[in-house]
């Protein structure tokens, strides 16, 4: 069973993804602080740093926004990219033009919000990018054939001169299904190059917050039903629903937080000390730059052989960090420092453990191999820009 809990307190939207009972995935957002990233305005360029190859733009929001050169329009040469090779920003943008970008990445502490013109629309397919020309398809994807097949029917189907990120969700999909869900992205997309502008800057696509992003996302990942709290989410879960063509159960259930004892398992989903079922822990430390996890073997006693003792509790913890990260949608670089190991065979154990725990991960992980002073290094892509922490 599969459910998707949506319900509120103290003016937070929670979300939680709950499997055979169980908190896999969890996020909030503040009602009076919704999340930005995805959204769509015409900003106004308020000045130029050729130094920076930057820009700042006001989007209309508390902070003036930034934007870096790479990420303006008309799309770069990718080798010259690669080498660092850019134009002046100077000759892109001027001070005082009006410029259509995409919220990339939230403002942070003192940190403006960072933008983008190359811009994304998510449908429950694909990723359609009216701006760029290239076709490139999920890596959670494996089969060459279906690949190939998917990446045929999308660029049949594609706007001359646009291009897309086939999601993983489009895998099996019939080329009807798929046609239909470009054709909806991309009249969606021409209706918001059509809105009317008459002050700049100005919103001219929301991309509808957490709860819309969560829906379209998970709609088509087995999903049983859509558990809410009130009628007003029950309302726009619906819309999303039918726009996107789709038609998951949705019940009603003021005592949300009496179901999967749900309220013990937000709780637990903050604790920085988890407890394993061994008597081992782990320790979860967020730092500025990255998050690093301690492994503990605790009150774990094992066998009398030490080092399968060690290797032991390492694996669970291995399981029980890959379901941490998910759980908390833990971004960016991520250390993990386990209980020293003396074989290779017994690192290779934990490293096999993990990359097998996170296959139930929907981001994308990249894990590497110990390094020098034993360490796991991880790097992870946030699912949704507002996390419970």
């Amino acid at each position: 069973m599969k459910e998707l809990i949506v319900c509120n307190r103290n003016n937070r939207k929670i979300i939680g993804l709950v499997e055979e009972e169980e908190l896999v995935e969890l996020y909030e957002e503040d009602s009076n602080n919704r999340s930005i990233e995805g959204n769509i305005y015409i900003g106004k360029v308020q000045n130029v740093i050729v130094g920076l190859q930057s820009a700042f733009v006001n989007i209309g929001e508390k902070r003036n926004a930034f934007i870096h050169v790479k990420d303006v329009l008309p799309k770069l040469d990718i080798t010259k990219q690669e080498k660092g090779e850019y134009p002046p920003i100077s000759s892109l943008v001027k001070s005082g033009m009006p410029i259509i970008v995409e919220v990339k990445k939230e403002a942070v502490d003192k940190k403006g919000p960072r933008l983008s013109t190359h811009i994304t629309i998510t449908s429950r397919l694909i990723v359609y990018m009216p701006n760029s020309e290239f076709v490139t398809i999920s890596q959670k994807i494996e089969d060459e054939k279906e690949r190939k097949r998917l990446k045929d029917i999308v660029e049949k189907h594609l706007p001359e001169g646009t291009g897309a990120i086939i999601r993983t969700t489009a895998e099996g999909k019939s080329e009807e299904e798929i046609k239909k869900d470009i054709d909806y992205i991309v009249e969606k997309w021409e209706r918001i190059q059509e809105k009317d502008v008459d002050v700049v800057p100005k919103l001219i696509y929301d991309k509808g917050g957490i709860l819309r992003k969560t829906v379209v996302d998970l709609v088509d990942a087995k999903l049983d039903r859509i558990v809410v709290q009130n009628k007003e989410d029950y309302e726009k879960i619906k819309e999303i629903e039918e726009e996107i063509g789709v038609d998951v159960e949705i019940e009603l259930d003021e005592n949300i937080f009496e179901r999967n004892n749900l309220e013990k398992q937000i709780k637990n989903a903050v604790n920085q000390k988890v407890w394993l079922e061994n008597g081992g822990f782990i320790n979860i430390d967020k730092t500025e730059a990255l998050v690093a996890i301690d492994v503990n073997s605790g009150k774990y006693i094992g066998k009398k052989d030490v080092e399968q003792t060690i290797t032991q509790v390492n694996l669970e913890a291995a399981r029980e960090i890959a379901k941490q990260i998910r759980l908390r949608d833990i971004s960016g670089i991520i250390v993990i420092d386990f209980i020293d190991m003396q074989k290779q065979e017994d690192k290779d154990k934990i490293i096999a453990e993990m990359k097998m725990a996170i296959k139930k991960d929907r981001s994308k992980v990249q894990i590497e191999d110990f390094t020098k002073l034993n360490l796991m290094e991880i790097t992870r892509k946030h699912i949704n820009s507002k996390k419970f922490d």
